[in-house]
């Protein structure tokens, strides 16, 4: 299992100060683990690659679908992020980010909203941060040492996309139990069961299918 952990978090390696305002989010407390040297390696590197997100197609379709992914996305969104090119960024980063984890984008998309409402500079009482509420010790572990980067767009849901992977890893590909992991409150049904409803809203069904799918 270990050995399939690393393979996981090689892929993510691979692959390609700030005003404080203190706005209050409903998480948890990651907890801060003691990681094998091969684990905390591969982690760094995942979190320290620095290729901007910019979405890459292998054809005309699948750039197609994420148009349309965005579209739908952003009229989901639009309440909460009105600035077209402010919204625009921040879906393109997500769906960056989610697919370079290996993670569902609407997974990704309905953690950030039971964590942090969307709000980029959330605060919880625990002291995690950002978008996906990343406790700042992750930044000692695998980064460079400086938290208040956690407020940064790219950086915080790099952050939250590795941390989730990691912890979907450690949990045998059990999503529950890594949910948990990442709230703090392992095992308890509440912040699993209250991001799969919140997923509900993310889920994406391409109204146009190639015929290959019809």
């Amino acid at each position: 299992m270990l050995i399939s952990r690393r393979k996981s978090l090689a892929a993510l390696a691979a692959g390609p100060s700030l005003f404080l305002w203190s706005e209050s989010a409903r998480a948890g407390a990651q907890a801060e683990e003691p990681l094998i040297d091969s684990v905390r390696t591969a982690l760094s590197s995942a979190v320290a690659q620095q290729a901007p997100p910019v979405p890459e197609f292998v054809d005309t379709d699948g750039r197609l679908v994420y148009l349309r992914w965005l579209a739908a996305m952003s009229d989901r969104l639009w309440r909460r992020k009105p600035e077209w090119l402010v919204r625009k960024e921040f879906l393109q980063t997500v769906w960056y980010e989610s697919r370079r984890a290996g993670l569902d984008t609407s997974l990704v998309l309905g953690l950030i909203e039971v964590e942090s409402n969307f709000r980029k500079f959330a605060v919880s009482p625990v002291g995690a941060r950002g978008y996906m509420q990343v406790m700042p010790f992750w930044t000692r572990v695998i980064g460079d040492g400086d938290p208040g980067k956690l407020f940064h767009l790219q950086t915080n849901l790099r952050f939250g996309c590795v941390i989730l992977r990691h912890y979907l890893d450690r949990e045998r590909g059990d999503l529950y139990m890594a949910l948990g992991r990442y709230n703090g409150s392992r095992g308890k049904p509440q912040y699993p069961d209250a991001v799969f409803g919140a997923q509900r809203h993310w889920v994406f069904a391409d109204p146009v299918k190639s015929p290959a799918q019809a």
